[in-house]
């Protein structure tokens, strides 16, 4: 198992982004909120917690990803260093190390970009979060099952919606430069033809202009001559 260890270079971190109608655990300690929930597109989760272990401070946040999750970007953040464990080749946790422990009563939040399945609508995705404190730690590991209340210790949790059609992904990207590409390069040789127009034309009224000049010496000098 790999540990990648990036530590945050002055980088405030992100607001949380209010998405009233996007389902997620109200009241879990650790809540989620996603900036989109679409199936094959990419989101980013704002996790936000504001207390810590029976008072105590907190001093880490470790994030599971689901196994669905091909890749997830952490957000830098200058409260935290942070570390992505790998399994293989996907990152399987994400470890957000507090530089200075986070006390009982202030809130604070860390964030991962991620791309959603393409074909994950409709199902509930859970990221289970372990809050390790100077004293003592927390899991919000658990999830309710149907018809039931909220579990105490509830797991932040993303319900995934179907795919709008313009999700914003790195292949969208992708399309729109090759588009771009395309229609610059289009441009480039209408350019270019129009400018070997130009240059042609110059070239043939040059051509006219010493013929034109060569005629009129030749008749001069002839006039001179019959004088």
């Amino acid at each position: 198992m790999r540990i990648a260890r990036l530590s945050a270079a002055g980088l405030a971190g992100g607001a949380v982004l209010a998405l009233a109608a996007v389902p997620l655990a109200a009241s879990a300690h650790v809540t989620v909120t996603p900036s989109g929930t679409a199936a094959g597109g990419y989101t980013v989760l704002t996790f936000a917690f504001s207390h810590g272990c029976e008072g105590s401070p907190t001093t880490a946040l470790t994030f599971d990803i689901p196994e669905s999750i091909e890749s997830v970007s952490p957000t830098l953040n200058s409260n935290w260093t942070i570390e992505k464990v790998a399994d293989g080749d996907r990152t399987s946790q994400v470890v957000y190390t507090a530089i200075t422990p986070v006390e009982d009563g202030f809130r604070d939040t860390v964030e991962l970009s991620l791309p959603l399945p393409e074909d994950a609508a409709g199902e509930t995705l859970a990221f289970p979060v372990r809050q390790t404190c100077e004293v003592g730690e927390t899991n919000w590991n658990q999830l309710a099952e149907e018809g039931e209340d909220e579990p105490e210790n509830a797991a932040p949790i993303i319900v995934v919606t179907e795919a709008t059609g313009d999700e914003h992904g790195h292949g969208a990207a992708t399309d729109d430069q090759a588009e771009h590409d395309e229609a610059t390069a289009e441009a480039s040789d209408a350019a270019s033809g129009s400018a070997d127009v130009v240059a042609r034309v110059l070239g043939i009224g040059g051509l006219i202009v010493g013929v034109v000049g060569v005629t009129l010496a030749l008749a001069a000098r002839r006039s001179r001559s019959d004088a």
